[in-house]
């Protein structure tokens, strides 16, 4: 099964905070208490997502965290790769040499293309959107994800 780690998502929900009050500069502790998570959590995650240049620290008495950009510009891809690194459904996907058959691989571009294919997704994604609740179903209407694998 193909998931995001716990941090990420944690790191999701903080942002989100941030985004519901972008105005505000909110400390650690605040925020962990708005996002439900214990403030150690927290600060673990601030130190990548403001290295990533998401969010910016503020120090001193009034000090904290707030947004580096406004929600509607950063996506679900740019969270991920702040904390997990660059997005590789396989070794192959990310970094070439890696793999003992890499050269007589015969599926190797189309794991790069699935990648693609997520990386897109996550790209269409905005934390502003991540505010909104989800549309609801529509029963008539089937899931579908066009994909077009290389032919051999």
């Amino acid at each position: 099964m193909l998931r995001v780690t716990k941090l990420t998502d944690y790191a999701t929900v903080v942002l989100t905070v941030l985004a519901a009050q972008s105005d505000a500069v909110l400390s650690a502790s605040e925020l962990a208490e708005r996002a439900g998570l214990e403030p150690p959590t927290v600060s673990k995650l601030l130190k990548p997502l403001a290295q990533a240049g998401l969010v910016e620290g503020f120090r001193g008495a009034n000090g904290g965290y707030r947004l580096a950009h406004p929600a509607d510009t950063i996506t679900l891809f740019a969270i991920v790769e702040a904390m997990e690194g660059p997005l590789g459904m396989t070794e192959c996907s990310v970094h070439e040499g890696n793999c003992g058959i890499e050269q007589q691989c015969g599926i190797r571009a189309n794991w790069r293309r699935i990648n693609d294919v997520v990386a897109d997704a996550l790209r269409a994604v905005t934390l502003a959107q991540m505010l909104q609740p989800p549309p609801p179903p529509d029963p008539h209407v089937a899931k579908r994800i066009d994909l077009r694998l290389a032919s051999a």
